[in-house]
């Protein structure tokens, strides 16, 4: 059934084994002329120009990356859209094609901090690669995209036969936890000024684009400071003409000149995710 029409089931000949070869990509309606996608040309839909658009997925063998196919799921990841709270079981892994999601820890008066970002570079769920079941943190969607999703269980049965993948998520794993270091420690020692710097030019280098939306609460987690000194920073970026921020809409005007702006961790953490 499909947008509410029931398509006949072809039983036997040329068209079922085609359909069972993988050979057709939709089923057409005579009666309206519409066309259905059947599930992989969906998954096919999260390439971009032929490119598989998530880099770990980008990464494997081509004969892995297929065998996977089967469980991946095409969703939509809609801003402000929460995956996962801490302590709660993950029922699901997401490989972001365009999206981003913040990892958030929360402490008991409901502050959050966030201490990571993934993007098309990553996945969301790495506690799973790692033997562990639930998430330690809130999985907050900070800009809406797409993203590929496969169930726990086939991720884990993913895991056991396939060890390029393994082997991408394990050194995926230890670049999140160095990155996790260098951020920890910039927050503690450089000045807002440069830590937003910081933080804008990673976003930029995950989007691809000079453009996007960020919200005073979103940066605020990120930075571990009030939104007062978001605005604050964000003024001083403003006035020397490296940004436009307004509404929640940042424009990078100079990259080069937010590069020299930011402390060194934005090479350092632009090096590792390399």
């Amino acid at each position: 059934m499909a947008n509410g029409r029931i398509l006949r089931l072809v039983r036997s000949g040329p068209e079922r084994q085609a359909l069972e070869a993988g050979q057709v990509d939709a089923v057409l309606d005579r009666a309206t002329g519409a066309a259905f996608l059947l599930p992989a040309a969906h998954r096919a839909l999260s390439s971009t120009a032929g490119q598989i658009a998530n880099s770990v997925l980008a990464a494997l063998p081509r004969e892995d990356y297929q065998s996977l196919l089967g469980e991946l799921e095409p969703v939509a990841l809609a801003a402000g859209e929460v995956l996962y709270e801490p302590g709660e079981r993950i029922r699901y892994v997401y490989f972001p094609n365009d999206g981003q999601v913040s990892l958030l820890t929360v402490v008991a008066d409901r502050k959050a901090l966030e201490v990571a970002l993934v993007g098309r570079e990553g996945m969301i769920g790495i506690p799973l690669a790692l033997g562990a079941e639930a998430s330690p943190v809130r999985a907050l969607v900070q800009g809406s995209g797409s993203a590929l999703r496969m169930k726990a269980a086939s991720f884990r049965e993913a895991l056991k036969r396939c060890a390029p993948l393994r082997h991408e998520l394990h050194r995926y794993a230890y670049t999140k936890l160095v990155q996790a270091r260098q951020i920890a420690a910039c927050n503690r020692f450089h000045p807002t000024e440069a830590r937003l710097a910081r933080c804008l030019l990673l976003i930029r280098d995950r989007v691809g684009s000079d453009q996007f939306r960020l919200t005073h609460e979103i940066l605020a987690n990120a930075l571990g400071i009030r939104r007062v000194g978001v605005t604050n920073a964000a003024i001083t970026l403003q006035r020397s003409k490296l940004i436009s921020y307004r509404r929640g809409k940042i424009h990078v005007l100079d990259r080069k000149g937010l590069i020299a702006a930011s402390c060194g961790c934005y090479e350092i953490i632009r090096n590792l995710a390399s």
